[in-house]
């Protein structure tokens, strides 16, 4: 773009509650631009069963060029049962693989904090896990899901898991990098004591690790892993892994908040980066006002990062959870009588992120 400090965002809200929890994101967006010294415009999209309905597809071509020229894309959510019936490349969902696809992102991030003010809400002990933080990075693109040969034989069926060297590289300096930028702890997750996959997953990211001498590494098997994820949470800073054993460790440790509505995800490394709430449509409170639009505020923080404007990212977060410690919880985390709607808390936090903006500000011109 011309004017660097100016971005342009494919907003693609999608099907169920997803216009709602983007319509906060970019709320709060705009609360903490102008103090950061950027703007953005937001450009709608459709998306997903919208798509369907409206083009007769998932992924219009004008979406997919918006998304491609665009500084980043913000996605709130795909599916329902309206589409239940749909198949193959008709389903809401083929739109999100192809969207990805034409994106060519192949790291999936996906940070699971627990704050303070939450860790009652966790079905596990409050002193085990609050203060958790976990960056998972999931390899995206590869693995046992896009492996061949697949499919059904005449008596059964298989599935191939497959990693190149090449593949192992890029998403292990990804995991090894933001752990630069963390607490510099990475933690390697693999079954190498069975699969030969794994075991070369495991010589591959080590030496990898080689390359960044500022970083611990350490291996764990999967199962010892999942384990260890629900028994200490706070031992982990960044976690990586391949496609399927990614996916069920970050949706195993997305319990340890209590809702899958405060969990954020960024899918990057291609031409421009995705972010979106790790939940789905939920259609059964579409149109309500009662959705928890946190995972998609904390989304909007990632999508900040990635553009290079981690302030505002940072403001965004804290903006969350003050919001949170004053009590402001929507009602999957709070009885009815006491729950604010969505749009009350988006409008919490974007004073509060707004706030946070002009004092630090102020601070630094004193």
């Amino acid at each position: 773009m011309e004017n660097p400090n100016r971005y342009e965002i494919a907003w693609l809200p999608g099907d169920g509650i997803g216009p709602e929890v983007t319509r906060e994101a970019l709320r709060v967006l705009d609360a903490v631009a102008s103090a950061h010294g950027f703007a953005f415009t937001a450009e709608e999209h459709l998306m997903g069963g919208a798509a369907l309905d409206e083009t007769g597809v998932p992924f219009p071509d004008d979406t997919r060029a918006a998304c491609q020229e665009s500084d980043a894309v913000l996605l709130g959510a795909v599916g329902g049962p309206k589409w239940d019936d749909t198949t193959g490349d008709q389903r809401p969902e083929s739109g999100l693989l192809a969207l990805r696809k034409a994106l060519g992102v192949y790291a999936n991030l996906r940070p699971i904090r627990v704050p303070e003010a939450l860790a009652s809400a966790s079905p596990l002990r409050p002193d085990r896990v609050g203060g958790a933080d976990i960056l998972f990075v999931r390899e995206l693109t590869g693995g046992i899901y896009f492996g061949t040969p697949e499919g059904r034989t005449d008596d059964g069926a298989r599935s191939t898991m497959v990693y190149t060297e090449a593949e192992i590289e890029r998403i292990a300096h990804v995991a090894f990098q933001r752990a630069q930028r963390r607490d510099g702890h990475v933690t390697s997750v693999d079954k190498a004591n069975v699969l030969e996959v794994s075991e070369l997953w495991r010589e591959v990211v080590s030496e990898v690790q080689d390359e960044y001498p500022d970083v611990m590494l350490r291996h764990l098997y999967i199962d010892n892993a999942a384990m260890q994820v629900v028994r200490d949470p706070q031992q982990f800073d960044v976690v990586l892994t391949g496609n399927l054993f990614g996916d069920i460790l970050s949706d195993l440790a997305a319990a340890l908040p209590g809702s899958l509505g405060l969990l954020p995800s960024a899918s990057v490394g291609g031409t421009v980066g995705l972010f979106e709430p790790v939940h789905g449509s939920a259609p059964d409170i579409a149109g309500e006002n009662t959705a928890n639009p946190i995972g998609t505020l904390l989304s909007a923080a990632l999508l900040l990062d990635e553009l290079g404007e981690p302030d505002a990212a940072d403001a965004v977060r804290y903006g969350v959870d003050a919001a949170l410690e004053a009590g402001f919880h929507t009602s999957d985390l709070a009885p009815n009588d006491e729950a604010v709607s969505t749009s009350t808390f988006g409008r919490e936090v974007a004073s509060r992120a707004a706030d946070h903006t002009h004092q630090n500000a102020s601070a630094s011109l004193s």
